[in-house]
């Protein structure tokens, strides 16, 4: 077995003297940079977690303001929900002055459901195409519910796609099934019985137990029936 050497060799120490001397050198010249280097970082840092704060402080607002438009929008005082009561805010306020929050967002499909109610579609349309779906329930009922305005507004074809594309979005036992039943009776209302049939038996096989679900018999009957 070799033995272990006790010192270094007079060049392995000049070597590591020049490393040394190498990197004192390129600290003292780049010494400016690196600071000016992490004094951004720092900076940034900071800025990002005060943008946290700022945002997380103005939501906590926008929540507490729209409290009363959402109390106002279920007791069907539309116009209050939308414009405010001179005391709190309205959606469509709440929506400007709150809308890099999730509040502010939320506020956009409030906007978009109450001018629904109000039967000002095209405007209903534009504002629950702004709210950003960052939640599947909610983000089905607003792409369901530009399919409401759009049938209102006398264009089935555009409603059906749009109940397609919000029953595929929930992908859940109460959308789901709801906005297929709606496609399927405006392909009867347009004469296309036999994708009516198709939905109505989806219905059936993948949502038995929805609401849907227990009457849909009698509509794949009727659809069959039609189709004959």
């Amino acid at each position: 077995m070799a033995k272990k050497k006790k010192g270094e060799s007079p060049q392995t120490i000049q070597n590591v003297e020049q490393t040394l001397t190498r990197t004192e050198q390129y600290l003292e010249e780049n010494y400016k940079t690196m600071l000016t280097v992490l004094a951004v970082v720092v900076g940034l840092v900071g800025l990002f977690w005060l943008a946290r704060i700022f945002v997380s402080n103005r939501n906590e607002e926008a929540q507490s303001q729209m409290y009363q438009a959402e109390r106002y929008l279920e007791m069907d005082s539309v116009r209050l929900a939308l414009y405010g009561d001179g005391n709190y805010l309205g959606f469509l306020d709440i929506a400007r002055e709150y809308k890099y929050t999730n509040a502010g967002n939320l506020a956009r499909y409030g906007a978009g459901i109450s001018y629904l109610h109000l039967g000002e579609y095209e405007e209903a349309i534009s504002f629950l195409r702004k709210y950003s779906k960052k939640d599947k329930l909610i983000g089905s009922l607003a792409i369901g519910a530009i399919g409401d305005a759009w049938v209102e507004m006398g264009d089935l074809d555009k409603g059906i796609a749009q109940y397609i594309e919000a029953a595929e979005y929930a992908s859940n036992d109460f959308n789901t099934p709801l906005f297929l039943m709606k496609a399927g009776e405006l392909y009867e209302l347009t004469g296309n019985y036999s994708e009516a049939l198709r939905l109505y038996q989806r219905i059936k096989s993948e949502y038995p137990e929805s609401t849907e679900g227990s009457s849909i018999d009698k509509y794949i009957a009727r659809a069959k029936l039609l189709i004959n």
